[in-house]
């Protein structure tokens, strides 16, 4: 289980990192290639952080870090609804941070499930 707990963890930490790295470089005045939502743009970077900071915690507690993985995908959830909202209504977002912000949600979703299982079993071994 610690290994599952490990992979998950990881996957977190790194999906942050990468968040991070390409949030900073748009930032920076790196051109993706595509129009730029600054809002969202800071959302993501500053998100990538409590990525990063969330992989940490569940690496040490699989509870807090199923409860952290809730908030981050009860929040990007809100806030694809709220990018596909405008891009609906023909404000500047691109196509591409709609695929991008949802899959941020998914993997975000996944590792909520994960950390859940992984809390459930831990609490019917008695390891709680």
């Amino acid at each position: 289980m610690k290994s599952t707990q490990n992979a998950l963890a990881l996957v977190a930490v790194l999906f942050g990192l990468v968040t991070v790295f390409v949030g900073t470089r748009v930032l920076l005045g790196s051109d993706p290639g595509y129009i730029v939502y600054r809002p969202l743009l800071f959302y993501n970077t500053v998100m990538g952080i409590a990525y990063v900071s969330a992989g940490i915690i569940a690496l040490r507690n699989v509870k807090q870090g199923m409860y952290i993985a809730a908030v981050i995908f009860s929040l990007n959830l809100i806030v694809l609804i709220a990018i596909y909202y405008l891009y609906t209504g023909g404000s500047p977002i691109a196509i591409n941070s709609l695929r991008a912000m949802t899959l941020r949600t998914v993997v975000w979703l996944a590792l909520f499930i994960g950390f859940r299982w992984l809390s459930y079993r831990n609490i019917r071994q008695g390891f709680n």
